[in-house]
């Protein structure tokens, strides 16, 4: 038996090799496959990088028995992420059914005004997330039919999809319901209202720029077409779905059970079934013809909804852009995202287990020598864990445990820590592809992260901000010297 303490440490080139293999694998996966990569390539991409660095690992003197049962524990770390990402397919599906989704996007065509849509949306979602805490969930109920409304007033689903997520994450950052802002402090070690407040030094800057951007796009649109755009849809809408304020209840409900911090799989599951039976009550029609003709009440009921957990929705009204609006959901759908993420994790966690992230991040650390540099090497290093683990947490957990020294032996303030990582490691984490979070928005948006990454101009001011504040050291906070 190979004794893991007689192992070789991993050399910098060791450690950038599986690195420059994945990077290198990924733009091709791009280049030759566009927008589908995510459906095929990035896996094989990241299980191509995650074989280099187990190479390198037997060379090293690592056993494969070791080597997988980190891989094992690296992946099970997600499997909250994927019930939550299941139940979520189950809930777009059976809302869909319900007609919750459909009413949103009836009313949000007749309400928003296509030239301010895009700061609306943000605001909107930034809103329900910060009462709810999540912005996951915030995506899978208001954004979605955001990007629908989108559709049908003639807009990007691209720039919908970055204010979405903007406004979404904005919410999630400044709330104390939220997991990531209580992890934070958590690891650098302060206070989680203390940690809110310090950071709305540079969020607020980053939100109202970003605002500002989404109306000067929004007043630049060219919407002349889109009110021919949203009677049509209306109208089909009017035809195959009973539209009623009461086909709302379903989202209130999912609202306060998120309120009162009932844990996201089991809240998403509760709003799934309440959409279930909504459909039957309100919907007969609907299900009805969706089961076609000949078919009893009794068996359309029963095989409609059912289907509608595991499969979603199919509308085939005549209407090719109601269709592809309403034609999604289920779990079925989610399960190219779970491949994703386990790929992704995979790479992650043999790369950890190996020391090779934390050889990378030792070098960045020879490196600073100011208060600036450290904070820009942090920023840096929770944008390459989110990219290399494919996980936030670890993207907040892994720099936290790695700086917290090093902030305290300069006389920063643990708030300063804290702060920056939330500014990075939280809100890079649905920019990429391959991470947790960006396949989670891929999946329930259906826009791909790499159409919508240019345009969450919060998600990419913010960590800028933070390294520009590090630099000049503004609202830089230093430790208090006991008297």
């Amino acid at each position: 038996m190979i004794n893991e303490n007689s192992c070789k440490a991993p050399s910098l080139l060791d450690a950038l090799i599986p690195l420059f293999v994945m990077i290198i694998m990924l733009t091709s996966a791009v280049l030759y496959f566009g927008n589908d990569s995510s459906l095929g390539p990035n896996q094989i991409s990241l299980l191509m990088a995650s074989g280099i660095a187990i190479v390198i690992g037997f060379k090293n003197g690592h056993s494969w028995r070791i080597m997988e049962k980190a891989i094992v524990k690296g992946i099970s770390i997600s499997l909250g992420a994927i019930l939550i990402l299941l139940a979520v397919g189950s809930l777009i599906g059976t809302w869909l059914l319900a007609g919750t989704v459909p009413t949103m996007i009836y009313y949000g065509l007749n309400i928003l005004d296509p030239q301010w849509f895009y700061p609306a949306a943000c605001i909107i979602c930034g809103l329900v997330s910060m009462s709810i805490g999540s912005s996951w969930t915030t995506a899978a109920t208001i954004g979605v039919a955001l990007i629908a409304v989108a559709n049908g007033l003639g807009l990007s689903p691209a720039i919908t999809a970055g204010a979405v997520i903007s406004g979404a994450y904005f919410g999630d950052k400044i709330s104390p319901l939220s997991e990531t802002t209580n992890l934070a402090p958590a690891v650098a070690g302060t206070e989680l209202f203390a940690h809110i407040r310090y950071m709305l030094w540079t969020t607020i800057p980053s939100i109202v720029t970003a605002l500002v951007i989404f109306v000067f796009l929004g007043l630049s649109e060219d919407v002349t077409d889109s009110g021919a755009n949203v009677l049509q849809i209306n109208s089909v809408l009017d035809q195959h779905f009973n539209i009623s304020i009461f086909n709302l209840i379903p989202l209130v409900i999912l609202l306060v059970l998120a309120i009162k911090k009932v844990p996201a799989f089991l809240a998403i599951g509760i709003g799934a079934m309440v959409g279930a039976v909504w459909a039957v009550a309100f919907q007969q029609d609907f299900i009805l013809s969706l089961a076609g003709e000949g078919v009893d009440a009794l068996t359309a009921n029963i095989t409609i909804v059912w289907t509608a957990f595991f499969d979603g929705v199919t509308l085939n009204s005549g209407d090719a852009q109601l269709d592809d609006l309403i034609s999604r959901g289920g779990m079925s759908s989610m399960l190219n995202t779970v491949w994703l993420i386990i790929c992704a994790l995979t790479f992650g966690a043999i790369l950890e287990k190996l020391g090779m992230l934390t050889k990378i991040m030792d070098t960045i650390l020879t490196k600073v020598h100011t208060s600036g540099g450290l904070i820009a090497s942090t920023v840096a290093t929770c944008i390459g864990t989110n990219a290399v683990t494919a996980d936030q947490y670890m993207a907040i957990v892994m720099p936290g445990r790695m700086y917290k020294q090093e902030y305290e032996r300069r006389g920063l303030d643990p708030l300063v820590l804290s702060r920056t990582l939330e500014d990075s490691g939280t809100l890079t984490s649905p920019l990429m592809p391959w991470n947790t979070c960006g396949a989670y928005m891929y999946s329930v948006l259906a826009v791909n992260p790499l159409d919508y990454v240019f345009y969450c101009f919060f998600n990419l001011i913010n960590p800028v901000l933070a390294v520009v504040y590090g630099f000049i050291g503004f609202k830089i906070k230093k430790l208090v010297k006991a008297v």
